[in-house]
């Protein structure tokens, strides 16, 4: 049987628009309690990955606090490149990807956003997701250095080279270590990667799904064999994926024993105009109802358990 987890990248509000990362807000992060009372009812627990300026604002991290002493969840980090000190004025606006940075600011950033949580919320965080998925091999000696165990930016068939960012195409929906120089190989070191779950919504040959991924004019030319009928992504991101979709794709990891239903979103998306998302009170609910009937059919019909990342790890190693 799978285990369920859920991350959920705990940031401040619309973090997509430039103005709102200028200018932020954390209406969202006052919100959790809510959202979190869905995760409680149907005993999920949930893994919150947040960001410097979350911790850095005094509600918030009395927020996170609060979730953290009532138990049932796990607190990890959550880097933006573009608003974790130290940093430049314009990264706000170029929207840095982490990959992009030296590795000493890299390992700079790292420090300061994990002693901020620990210093907010009393908890050295050991479990890590890079904003944008801008995760880079070479961060991996500062992840283990700074005491984190688990890693959770890769996703496979993800592309995004031509805008800057990190290829993943031929990583595995199966959690392994990671090397120092390949982030979809295993390797030696002691990070655990959690692949976010995501496939293609058809069985394709490998070398297939990797030339669609790697696709020339990637949006226009995904978005015609998505009308097609003939390709379209399918993830556990309740914003992206209808609700068929998504116990669809959990339904073949389960059959082809992956051992984790990965599942994804962002703390903003869980309020009305949070996010490009959810822009309407019936969107939201809309969203809501998808995530507690998806959590519902992955614990009832699947069996998945669920645990935080940190969690997961644990059980990995003693199997």
């Amino acid at each position: 049987m799978p285990y369920l987890l859920v991350g959920i990248d705990t940031e401040g509000d619309n973090q997509w628009d430039r103005a709102s990362r200028a200018n932020q807000t954390f209406e969202s992060i006052y919100a959790l309690p809510a959202l979190h009372a869905v995760f409680a009812r149907r005993k999920v627990r949930p893994t919150y990955l947040v960001t410097h300026p979350v911790v850095s604002d005094p509600r918030s991290a009395e927020t996170l606090r609060a979730l953290r002493e009532q138990g049932g969840c796990e607190i990890g980090a959550h880097h933006h490149a573009w608003e974790t000190p130290p940093f430049e004025p314009d990264d706000v606006s170029r929207h840095t990807y982490a990959l992009a940075l030296p590795p000493e600011r890299f390992a700079r950033q790292l420090a300061s956003l994990t002693d901020a949580i620990d210093a907010a919320v009393g908890v050295h965080p050991t479990s890590y997701r890079s904003g944008r998925f801008g995760f880079s091999t070479s961060h991996v000696s500062a992840l283990e250095h700074a005491g984190y165990l688990v890693e959770s930016s890769i996703a496979p068939l993800f592309y995004e080279t031509h805008k800057g960012g990190p290829e993943f195409v031929e990583a595995p929906l199966q959690p392994y270590f990671l090397s120092y120089d390949d982030a979809c190989r295993p390797g030696t070191s002691q990070l655990l990667e959690l692949p976010v779950s995501a496939a293609l919504h058809r069985r394709y040959p490998a070398w297939l799904q990797y030339r669609y991924a790697r696709a020339p004019w990637n949006y226009t030319t995904k978005r015609i064999l998505r009308k097609l009928g003939l390709a379209r992504m399918l993830w556990l991101r309740p914003s992206y994926s209808s609700l068929e979709d998504m116990k669809q794709l959990a339904r073949r990891l389960a059959a082809d024993q992956v051992p984790l239903l990965n599942l994804l979103f962002h703390s903003s998306e869980a309020i009305v105009g949070g996010s490009p998302y959810n822009r309407t009170e019936r969107e939201l609910e809309a969203f809501l109802d998808r995530l507690d009937r998806f959590l519902a059919f992955a614990v009832s019909e699947l069996g998945a358990t669920p645990v935080t990342f940190a969690e997961f790890r644990a059980r990995f190693l003693s199997a």
